[in-house]
């Protein structure tokens, strides 16, 4: 930001990239320092990079991975966030909330001659997790994760108040769609990227307010449109050229929306044509004294992205609704005050540092995994309902105080106060987690940064049989109704998918094809279609001033600043 001025440059010891720390940040450490026994314990600055500290967090959520295995406490089959080879023991949802088990149970001394996170490590190993991140109000919505308040869902994640969505990620009040990620109140759309409150869109990214349109990039109030770019507030146009309503129609009649391979043709020359148009420096709304990208009513938000109602925060990912002076933040939902560096914790949290997969009325907690409506807790896995504990054991105020000062004593000592947990001790495989989705790596990659990696394969189901996609037909009016009773062989990893029901019926009401890839290609697909999380300095090809940006200096594309943006497009 302009106000801020850098008074460090620092070498990440990951990637060994330079990285700045500035005035505003060295304030941010000092104002969540804790104090303990009335000593101040200071935060220290960060060792790694911003895009390295954002790759551990993501590492600490599997939110599209979902697997069979055994409840460990009732013998019952379960769906689980956890593969079968993980070695935790891993119980339901309806058991692990009840009181017929205490986390305190596999409680520990802290023993000084240890470090701490190998200590952390023994005790997330033996403390018994839930099988799935799934909260309140989950009607015939098993195979999600990350996700409350859905009604008829299906493996989609970080999703919220949804009903009838299929394949898709982070999702909020949305009805009705297939195959969409990042999308906002909308409803019967397939194929589409960051969008907002539109109807019947298909093959669509960034736009807003459409209705009843194919293929349309960065357009608003669009209706009854086809293949446009950069259109604002119009109806009945096709490759951007303006048809009269009857015209429009007819030329409708004669198009192949409902043909496979005529529709992959399209695409095609829809990507080609995007890239010849100009592009908007960033994808923002209603946002005051931010550098972001895909962040909307924001007020003094630095390198945030895939965000809204964010205030005095920097360096975080995925948040909405009541965010605040938070920093090194991922998380999908909301209500958070004073967070630093911490993965997936939402819901009335205060003063929480060094955190993950939290939940629900949390504050003054640091280095904890896994609790829900805790607080003054230090180092504590799965608790609930508690207070003044380490490691799982209960202490007094007193007690808590004192042990707490010397633990981070030691902790500076070992060089671990300050730092997130470490990789290997992450919960996922790395392939396994939306770190993937950010940062993919390949096996090799990953080991070599002390990643964990997970090759366990789910047994897939006995079916009829198994038809290669270019064997299908290429009109939903031609798939036969048994084709639930078989799987499809993807056309680029060869790995066997199944159509559902629900699926189907939504192909068949939408008239499109069924699609070729397996879902999870097909979620590779759409994130290959956004630009990376990073933003580059950059000169407007009209005015040519300095401009932040996610389109890298090299790329192709014709980039405008905001200004001369809208000059053009409206």
């Amino acid at each position: 930001m302009k106000q801020e001025k850098i008074v460090q440059t620092k070498i990440c010891k990951h990637c060994n990239s330079n990285f700045e720390i500035t005035d505003k940040d060295i304030e941010f450490y000092d104002k969540i320092s804790p104090t303990f026994n009335w000593k101040k314990f200071q935060i220290p600055p960060p060792t790694l990079c911003p895009l390295c500290r954002q790759q551990r967090r993501l590492v600490e959520r599997n939110a599209k991975k979902l697997y069979k295995r055994v409840c460990d406490a009732t013998g019952k089959p379960i769906i689980s966030m956890y593969s079968p080879d993980k070695p935790y023991k891993v119980y339901n949802q309806d058991f692990w909330w009840t009181d017929n088990w205490n986390p305190m149970d596999y409680s520990m001394d802290f023993d000084f001659s240890k470090s701490f996170f190998e200590q952390f490590k023994i005790l997330k190993n033996k403390t018994p997790a839930f099988s799935l991140f799934t909260w309140w109000m989950m009607e015939n919505s098993e195979y999600t994760n990350c996700t409350w308040y859905l009604k008829n869902c299906y493996l989609i994640s970080e999703s919220d108040y949804d009903e009838d969505c299929y394949y898709s990620n982070l999702l909020k009040n949305s009805n009705n769609l297939v195959d969409c990620s990042i999308w906002y109140n909308n409803e019967h759309c397939y194929e589409c990227i960051d969008c907002i409150s539109s109807f019947n869109l298909k093959y669509s990214q960034n736009s807003e307010n459409c209705l009843d349109s194919f293929f349309l990039k960065d357009c608003i109030w669009c209706k009854n449109c086809i293949w446009c770019i950069n259109q604002k507030n119009k109806q009945y146009m096709i490759f951007d050229i303006q048809y009269s309503k009857e015209d429009y129609e007819k030329k409708l009649i004669d198009l192949n929306l409902d043909n496979y391979n005529w529709i992959l043709n399209v695409k095609n020359i829809f990507d080609k044509n995007t890239k010849k148009s100009i592009c908007k420096n960033v994808y923002w709304n209603w946002n005051f004294d931010c550098i972001w990208d895909q962040i909307y009513n924001s007020k003094n938000a630095n390198m945030c992205f895939d965000s809204k109602d964010l205030e005095d925060c920097k360096y975080c990912l995925k948040l909405s609704i009541q965010v605040k002076s938070c920093m090194d933040y991922t998380s999908w939902w909301d209500k958070a005050e004073q967070i630093y560096y911490s993965s997936a914790c939402w819901d009335g949290i205060y003063n929480v540092l060094f955190c993950t997969t939290c939940t629900t009325n949390l504050s003054n907690c640091f280095y904890c995994e896994q609790c829900s409506s805790v607080k003054n807790c230090f180092w504590c896995f799965w608790l609930r309902n508690k207070e003044y504990c380490i490691l799982n054991k209960q202490y007094s105020k007193q007690e808590y105080e004192k042990l707490v000062s010397e633990i981070i004593e030691h902790m500076v000592k070992t060089w671990e106060w300050g730092e997130f947990f470490p990789n290997d001790i992450a919960s996922f495989g790395y392939n396994e987690t939306i770190a993937m989705d950010f940062n993919p790596l390949s096996k090799e990659e990953a080991i070599k940064q002390n990643f964990i990696w997970s090759d366990y394969e789910t047994p897939f189901p006995k079916v009829e049989k198994i038809i290669p996609a270019h064997m299908l037909p290429d009109n939903i009016k031609d798939i036969p109704d048994d084709i639930i009773n078989r799987a499809i062989e993807c056309e680029i990893t060869k790995k066997p998918f199944r159509i559902i029901d629900q699926e189907l019926d939504f192909y068949r009401k939408h008239n499109l094809p069924i699609p070729r890839r397996h879902p999870d290609q097909r979620h590779l697909d759409r994130m290959n279609l956004r630009n990376p999380r990073i933003l580059y300095d950059r000169k407007c090809a009209k005015c040519e001033k300095d401009i932040k940006t996610t389109y890298a200096p090299e790329r192709s594309e014709i980039v405008y600043c905001e200004e001369c943006y809208n000059k053009e497009v409206y």
